[in-house]
């Protein structure tokens, strides 16, 4: 299959290197653009909050995509030292990248375990590299699979029952900070998918009101129209701030929106010691993480991740039935797939046999030219190809057996020993 996904995740990188490594749609185009020009790579891109993973297939018989050439890539797309990278990333080949991408979509990787929205970025990041043509005949079998099993898992076993995620954890945790809601005061910065599911489970919590602020004042409006907000304009975003007693954001944005000096000189001293709890969903993150005191708690989603985990317990009883589904579907693409890319060596074979009968045959039946009769001539004919198809009958049957057992050795090995081409 000769396929790699390549990457790091909230259990093999910090939310320091994570950030460092996060795409926006400008890095993503240009990463899809250069493996696929300068590897001759079919990939995908899938960036979320918990993760970053490339996922690459060439043609079988070139040289696969390993950790540290990727390093050297995503240094060179990010700016980040290769040397940095190299220890944090993971690399899983042919039918285990299959599999991890399965577990990934079905929400078995997640920080919280069984998490549903981790399907649709799956989705979204196959749809980007769809559109920018980047994928090719392996990655457009294996994405919309991954979909499917997705589906499959959440629908046959509990892996995703109850509200266990990174925005209800948000919402567990602010119950545990405040005994009211009525008075409280919620501001929203940003519009991004995650913050907008957190602030659906806020606002079942009914605070007294809802600010919302974002550099487009369109995007704001939306957001305020769907949870009966108020539009701050992102000028008033400090005094917004000296407002607020939880906070919501998830602006996407390159670097900090918010740092500990402009934090302490514009918001901290007219709270006058107030509690005031900043939910940080975005990676890299928009708050300065050493905001964080006894009046001020700032949580990024890997400690919302933290927090979720241990109401997992229901959830994870369903896993060995997930895993069950998951290791039949990545045998059975395998085998699908491998059984498919023997078509190509197959017909390649069959039609060298032919020519090879035909250059035997014709000089023999031209010899014996008015010795034999027409149906002496067709009896040789059939017992030339029965003798082909029987001769070829075993490394055929071999092949396709060894493509349903999940291997693919055998065609490269056919190839050479029968001198086929590609």
């Amino acid at each position: 299959m000769n396929l790699r996904a390549i990457g790091c995740n909230v259990a093999s990188a910090a939310v320091e290197l994570r950030e460092r490594l996060a795409f926006n749609p400008t890095k993503t185009q240009t990463a899809l653009t250069e493996l696929n020009a300068r590897f001759a790579a079919e990939a995908v891109v899938l960036d979320t909050c918990n993760r970053v993973e490339i996922y690459v297939s060439r043609q079988d018989a070139v040289a696969p995509l390993h950790i540290p050439l990727m390093a050297e890539f995503l240094a060179e797309i990010h700016g980040v030292p290769a040397s940095e990278i190299v220890p944090h990333l993971y690399e899983h080949a042919d039918a285990q990248a299959a599999k991890h991408l399965f577990r990934v979509a079905s929400g078995l990787d997640s920080g919280v375990f069984g998490e549903s929205q981790i399907a649709g970025q799956v989705k979204d990041a196959y749809e980007v590299a769809l559109k920018s043509t980047a994928t090719g005949p392996l990655l457009n079998a294996l994405f919309p699979s991954a979909i499917r099993v997705s589906k499959r898992v959440r629908s046959e076993t509990g892996i995703a029952h109850g509200h266990v995620s990174v925005s209800s954890a948000a919402v567990d945790f602010v119950r545990q900070v405040f005994n009211s809601f009525t008075d409280k005061t919620v501001l929203v910065i940003g519009a991004g998918k995650m913050g907008r599911l957190t602030l659906k489970h806020l606002a079942e919590l009914k605070p007294a009101m809802i600010l919302v602020t974002n550099r487009s004042a369109e995007k704001a409006a939306d957001v305020a129209k769907e949870c009966g907000g108020r539009v701050m304009p992102w000028a008033q975003m400090h005094d917004a701030l000296v407002q607020a007693d939880i906070v919501l954001s998830t602006t996407g944005a390159p670097e900090p929106i918010v740092s500990r000096q402009v934090f302490d000189n514009k918001v901290r001293r007219r709270r006058a010691g107030r509690q005031l709890v900043i939910f940080d969903m975005a990676v890299p993150r928009d708050f300065d993480a050493s905001i964080h005191d006894g009046e001020v708690s700032v949580f990024n989603v890997d400690d919302l991740s933290r927090v979720a985990d241990g109401c997992m317990a229901e959830r994870r009883r369903h896993l060995p039935a997930a895993e069950s589904i998951i290791d039949a579907e990545v045998a059975k693409f395998v085998g699908d797939w491998n059984t498919r890319a023997n078509g190509p060596v197959i017909g390649q074979l069959l039609s060298e046999a032919d020519k090879l009968r035909e250059s035997l045959l014709a000089p023999l039946l031209a010899q014996m030219n008015g010795k034999l009769t027409d149906n002496e001539k067709a009896d040789i004919e059939k017992a030339f190809r029965l003798f082909q198809g029987r001769l070829l009958h075993g490394p055929i049957a071999a092949l396709n057996q060894a493509s349903r057992d999940g291997h693919s050795g055998l065609r490269e090995a056919l190839r050479r020993l029968f001198g086929l081409n590609g």
